[in-house]
C-alpha cells in the first residue's frame, strides 16, 4: 500500500488521504475537494472502491457526495454518523478488521471525544502495527478539541486506552496540520523540552504541499503534551497540585482552548 498524503490549502488546514492498494485500487479517507481527488485518482490511474469518514464534520465529509456521483463507491464511518455523513453506505463497528491488501489490515478503532461518532484506523503490515489515521482525535503534537459534540473526559479515557499504548514505530497521520503550532504550545507549558525545540526548528515556515513531515508515536512521547501528564514542568505551569493524568489532561485541553 502507499499513502498519499494530500494538503488541501484550505484555512483549516485539512489533511486528505489516498490509500493506494493492489489493482490500481483506492481508498480515499476525508475528502475535502473532490475535483481535488478526481485529478488525483485520474493522474494515478486508479479506481475508487470506497470513502472512509473519520467523523461527520463538513470538512471531512464535503468530497462525499460528488465522489459517489463519479464513483458509485461506498461511504464508511461511525454508526453514530448515519443521517449525518453524506452517502454513508456502511457503518464500521469497533475492532472490525478489514483486509485491504496481503499482509495489510485496517482495525476499526472507536475514539469518542471529539464527537461520539469519530473512529480511527490503524493498519498493520505482516502483524505488525504500522501507521494509524487519527482525524480529529490524535494531531501531530496534539490532540483536538470537543468544541462541537465532544467530552474532553470521554477523549482523555480514548488517547489513554487506544493512543498511549500503541507501539513507539505507528506513523501518525492526522486530520490536520497543526504540527508547529502544537509544538508552540508544548513549549509554552514545557520550554525545557529540547525535542519538542529541535522538532519546532525543523518544521517552522514549512509548506506541508511540499514537504511532508509525519511523526511517530515515539515521536509523540517526546513533543506532544497530551502524551506528557506526568511531567513536573507541565503540572506546575499549569498550577496544579497533586494532580493525576486525568486532571492533567484535562487542564491541557482547557488551556489549549483558550491559547
Amino acid at each position: 500500500m502507499k499513502i498519499h498524503q494530500i494538503y488541501t490549502y484550505n484555512d483549516l488546514r485539512n489533511f486528505t488521504y489516498v490509500l493506494e492498494l493492489g489493482d490500481q485500487d483506492a481508498i480515499v479517507l476525508d475528502p475535502w475537494d473532490a475535483d481535488e481527488v478526481n485529478d488525483f485518482l485520474a493522474n494515478h490511474k486508479l479506481s475508487l472502491k470506497a470513502v472512509i469518514n473519520t467523523h461527520e464534520h463538513w470538512d471531512h465529509t464535503r468530497g462525499n457526495e460528488a465522489l459517489v456521483a463519479a464513483h458509485q463507491c461506498e461511504v464508511w464511518a461511525h454508526q453514530n454518523g448515519e443521517g449525518k455523513i453524506p452517502g454513508m453506505t456502511r457503518a464500521l463497528t469497533s475492532g472490525e478488521t478489514i483486509d485491504l491488501a496481503p499482509d495489510l489490515v485496517m482495525t476499526v478503532m472507536d475514539t469518542p471525544g471529539h464527537t461520539f461518532a469519530h473512529l480511527c484506523f490503524l493498519m498493520t503490515t505482516a502483524g505488525e502495527p504500522s501507521a494509524v489515521f487519527t482525524g480529529d482525535t490524535l494531531f501531530n503534537a496534539g490532540v483536538g478539541n470537543c468544541h462541537n459534540g465532544g467530552s474532553p473526559e470521554a477523549l482523555y479515557q480514548t488517547i489513554r486506552a487506544q493512543f498511549h499504548t500503541l507501539s513507539d514505530g505507528v506513523v501518525v497521520y492526522p486530520g490536520h496540520d497543526y504540527l508547529e503550532n502544537n509544538l508552540r504550545f508544548t513549549l509554552h507549558l514545557e520550554p525545557s523540552n529540547a525535542v519538542a525545540s529541535q522538532w519546532l526548528d525543523r518544521v517552522a515556515g514549512n509548506d506541508p504541499g511540499q514537504t511532508q513531515v509525519v511523526t511517530t508515536i515515539g515521536d509523540e512521547r517526546s513533543i506532544n503534551a497530551f502524551f506528557r501528564l506526568d511531567s513536573e514542568e507541565i503540572r506546575q505551569n499549569l498550577a496544579l497540585d497533586q494532580a493525576n493524568d486525568e486532571t492533567t489532561f484535562l487542564a491541557l485541553r482547557k488551556r489549549r482552548n483558550d491559547w
